[in-house]
C-alpha cells in the first residue's frame, strides 16, 4: 500500500488505513448495505459498511457491484484505494481494483472504530470553479487570487 510515498505491506487492517491510500489489499466483512441512490449523471451508488477486528469504514459500491456484495459476507478487496467524500474516509474499490468472495470469513467487526464517522480536512479532489464565476477572478500559477482587468 502507497501512503504519501512511502511503502508499506500490501495487505492492511482497517485502522491503518489512512486518507488517499492507494494499493490497498483488504479483507473485510459486509456489516450492513445502505440504500441504492442514483447520482446527477444516472449511475447508481450505494454505501456499505465493512470492517475487521480493527475497524469498520463505508465502502462505496457503484452499478453492478451493488449487487454483487452481501451482508453478513466477507470480502477480499485488491488494489483499492481510499479517499475523501464530504470530509469522510471511504474505501473504493476503482476500476484498477476488484473484489471477490473471501476464502476466510471474518467473524467480528468493530463497529465502534468507524474512520468514516472522523471528520477530516483534507486537499479538495478538484478545485473548486466557483472563484471564477464570482467576481470574474482566477488564480494564477503561484497559487494567488488576481483580479481580471475589464
Amino acid at each position: 500500500m502507497e501512503m504519501g510515498g512511502e511503502r508499506t505491506p500490501k495487505n492492511v487492517k482497517v485502522e491503518s488505513l489512512s486518507p488517499n491510500s492507494r494499493g490497498i489489499d483488504i479483507s473485510v466483512r459486509v456489516v450492513s448495505k445502505g440504500a441504492v441512490r442514483e447520482t446527477m449523471g444516472g449511475r447508481k451508488v450505494a454505501d456499505a459498511l465493512v470492517g475487521d477486528e480493527t475497524g469498520c469504514i463505508f465502502l462505496t459500491l457503484w452499478e453492478d457491484d451493488i449487487g454483487r456484495v452481501n451482508e453478513g459476507e466477507t470480502i477480499t478487496i485488491k488494489n483499492g484505494y481510499t479517499s475523501l467524500f464530504r470530509g469522510s474516509m471511504r474505501l473504493n474499490i476503482g476500476r484498477y481494483g476488484s473484489f471477490s468472495t473471501a476464502e476466510t470469513p471474518i467473524s467480528e467487526v468493530k463497529t465502534d472504530n468507524n474512520l468514516s464517522e472522523r471528520r477530516l480536512e483534507g486537499a479538495l479532489r478538484y478545485p473548486s470553479f466557483r472563484s471564477s464565476y464570482r467576481g470574474g477572478g482566477y488564480r494564477s500559477g503561484r497559487g494567488e487570487y488576481r483580479r481580471r482587468r475589464r
